[in-house]
């Protein structure tokens, strides 16, 4: 390699290190092939240029090799996207210029090769599901520990939890007058009434975001999902305790009941985000 291929371009939250052959993620590890990592690296060693797709196809295959080096070239570009949630139709990295070659977008800075962190301090997240790894929160399950589901199905019930949670912000509110009353024979004093007005206020636009993030596929949602969770987390637990105001109607066994199973959905939210996560890793191939 040349003295600028030994070096750890950096471009947004990304580095690659030529050296090493490593792509990472804000410290995180993606694992990428070679091919497609060796084409990522001459796009970055000349960003801002066209790098033709002959210059590609001399890099990647000597003149006596026979392959479908349209198609070939293709996957690699998408894998190359696929990793850096990148888009052809709208690209912040790789521009493809029809019939020409690609061009990298994004600024890039060059700096001395060196590891980014001591193994034992890795986390890893490879193109295959069973390798992916993601920090824990509140000691609760990790990316690699949850199953692999269809998107489909993780997308319904994540939806229908916030509708469920807009359901009972909107009938609270909108039966205002009955529901302070409620809180004031059930607890008696009116702060409840000001909490509840202000975790209503709070979390209504967090579960329009969250709608029109799953509804149209936001990219990297689990990350953003994951900030939010500690404040979702205590509006939740709040609402979790609603069906105590129906006691009298309902029982309190029953509302006991119910809260339980409330109680535990915030953490049900999380789950559905990895289980998403997990599904959208791209496929590992050796």
């Amino acid at each position: 390699m040349s003295g600028v291929e030994k070096g750890v371009f950096c471009f947004g939250v990304f580095e690659a290190d030529a050296s090493s052959g490593e792509l990472r993620k804000a410290g995180m590890r993606l694992r990428l092939q070679d091919q497609p990592f060796q084409v990522l690296i001459l796009l970055l060693e000349r960003h801002g240029e066209v790098v033709t797709r002959e210059e590609l196809r001399q890099k990647l295959w000597p003149p006596d090799t026979f392959v479908d080096f349209d198609h070939s070239l293709n996957t690699i570009i998408n894998k190359i996207r696929e990793v850096l949630g990148d888009s052809a139709t709208n690209p912040r990295f790789v521009e493809t210029l029809a019939k020409r070659g690609y061009r990298f977008l994004a600024p890039v800075q060059l700096a001395a090769s060196h590891r980014l962190e001591e193994d034992t301090k890795k986390t890893v997240v490879t193109n295959s599901p069973r390798d992916v790894r993601s920090p824990s929160t509140f000691g609760l399950t990790d990316l690699e520990e949850v199953p692999d589901v269809s998107s489909r199905y993780v997308r319904v019930l994540f939806l229908l939890i916030q509708i469920m949670y807009l359901s009972f912000y909107i009938a609270a509110l909108g039966r205002m007058s009955a529901t302070q009353d409620l809180l004031d024979r059930a607890l008696g004093h009116p702060a409840a009434t000001i909490v509840l007005i202000v975790s209503a206020a709070v979390g209504i636009p967090v579960r329009l975001y969250l709608l029109s993030a799953v509804a149209f596929d936001l990219k990297d949602l689990s990350r953003k999902f994951l900030k939010l969770f500690p404040g979702i987390l205590i509006i939740d637990e709040l609402w979790a305790l609603s069906p105590f105001l129906l006691s009298r109607q309902i029982g309190p066994g029953l509302a006991l009941g119910i809260t339980a199973a409330l109680i535990y959905v915030p953490f049900a939210q999380r789950t559905l985000v990895l289980m998403r996560q997990r599904t959208l890793a791209p496929p590992h191939q050796e």
